[in-house]
């Protein structure tokens, strides 16, 4: 006899003792928590093979390149302030292999205060407008469905929104646009979030938090075809919350999406080796997108340093 634990939401827990495996998931409900989770696994094997976006998830893991353009994001805040500097570090990312480009105008470093969207698309728009055409996907890092509708319309066509979809004005923008979207888990708001972060079970809430934002985006009419996850590593969560979600990863393909992961330069990341300044987590961050990428199945890493994570990944895609 043997048992077989899992689950999508609540936990289930079903004892076989007889025939094959195959007689006993032919016994399954078709409703049943383990059910629902196969005919998910099933869509991303075929259904989500290839996107709009010419992405092949499951045949290797993606880069998207971190560009922020802002005074005080934590790790390189206003080194790219300016749209010239900007622009050509963008490129320079796609150059070392960035398939994705990231354009933030908002740091969302813990406690930083946020800025107005008069603000944010003065400095994200001309950086978008550069790069159109440069050989990556552009994606729009942004909580404000303005920002993302004005971004869209400048050449960006993903929307990477940390809030998670909390703004039903967000999703307005996505059904309006057909754009896709990152949802991430952020636990309050960058000036909440790392206030004594608590959980009862760190990835369990992080995947019921998903499964609900998800839903509401399908509800209102954006398919999930067209939503990829994140859990939101670092945002409001401690170090040991950190990596019992990267340990975890993996559950977060119940939720029929695409996975981003992103660990660049964080404090996590310091804490387990040491290195207080954010610029010197290249070697510590790059192995943990690379064990990430081969033993969870991340599709897509963000990153700071593309040049040594791709170095990384390619190991990783091989052992993947």
């Amino acid at each position: 006899d043997s048992n077989w634990v899992g689950g999508a939401g609540d936990a289930a827990v079903i004892k076989y003792s007889e025939h094959s495996i195959e007689a006993w998931l032919a016994r399954l409900a078709p409703q049943s928590p383990i059910a629902v989770a196969l005919e998910r696994l099933e869509k991303i094997a075929v259904g989500l093979a290839k996107s709009s976006l010419g992405f092949e998830w499951g045949s290797r893991t993606y880069v998207m390149g971190v560009l922020n353009v802002t005074p005080d994001s934590f790790s390189d805040g206003g080194k790219f302030a300016e749209a010239g500097a900007a622009i050509a570090h963008g490129k320079s990312l796609i150059a070392a292999g960035a398939e994705l480009i990231d354009v933030g105008g908002e740091s969302t470093r813990p406690g930083a205060e946020g800025v107005s969207a008069e603000v944010e698309l003065k400095r994200v728009l001309p950086v978008i407008e550069g790069l159109k055409g440069a050989g990556a996907v552009i994606s729009i890092d942004t909580q404000k469905a303005v920002v993302a509708e004005a971004a869209l319309k400048a050449g960006a066509q993903v929307v990477n929104d940390v809030g998670g979809l909390r703004d039903d004005a967000m999703i307005d923008v996505l059904v309006r646009t057909g754009a896709t979207a990152c949802v991430m888990h952020m636990l309050g708001t960058p000036q909440t979030m790392q206030k004594d972060p608590q959980y009862a079970d760190v990835g369990a809430t992080v995947l019921d938090a998903l499964e609900t934002s998800l839903r509401r985006a399908e509800e209102k009419g954006v398919p999930r075809s067209r939503l990829w996850v994140d859990p939101g590593i670092g945002f409001g969560k401690t170090l040991e919350h950190n990596v019992d979600l990267l340990k975890r990863l993996g559950d977060l393909r119940l939720l029929g999406c695409p996975v981003v992961a992103g660990v660049s330069r964080k404090k996590f990341i310091g804490a387990l080796t040491r290195r207080e300044v954010p610029a010197d987590r290249v070697i510590g961050s790059t192995a943990a997108a690379a064990i990430i990428a081969s033993h969870r199945g991340v599709d897509i890493v963000r990153a700071h340093d593309v040049a040594q994570t791709r170095e990384a990944l390619a190991i990783a895609d091989a052992l993947r």
